[in-house]
């Protein structure tokens, strides 16, 4: 239970951090405001399916975290006019974008990632520390 806590709240913690690089993007630095928001999406996604699969051995978060990103990314070559109502909505644009770039596909590896080394070795090392103060 304490895992879908932790994982939740990373989860949660990628959100803020992602829409605040959207919203104060004119404030940042161009390449965080160009980069980091794809890049935290991604590590939502890897928390997420950490959440749901806390059991389960994180390779298979990760995999599951690169097919559903890429899997969104190619879907946005798909160009009807439904599916394009749906993106122009803030919902259906922030979880199936816009446009393919295969910049985010980069991006996107970059934050699944990351998430999987701070999750194996930042999570591992707090939970040996509450073992250590046992």
């Amino acid at each position: 239970m304490r895992a879908k806590l932790a994982y939740s709240i990373a989860m949660l913690l990628m959100m803020v951090l992602g829409f605040g690089s959207r919203a104060f993007a004119d404030q940042l630095p161009l390449s965080i405001s160009r980069h980091f928001g794809d890049a935290l999406w991604a590590a939502m996604i890897y928390f997420a399916f950490r959440v749901l699969l806390t059991r389960q051995q994180r390779w298979i978060s990760v995999v599951l975290s690169f097919g559903f990103s890429f899997g969104i990314e190619f879907s946005q070559l798909y160009q009807e006019i439904w599916i394009n109502e749906l993106r122009a909505t803030l919902l259906g644009g922030l979880i199936l974008g816009k446009g393919f770039l295969w910049i985010d596909l980069i991006r996107y590896s970059a934050g699944i990632l990351f998430s999987y080394v701070a999750d194996r070795f930042g999570f591992a090392r707090i939970r040996a520390k509450r073992q250590e103060d046992l």
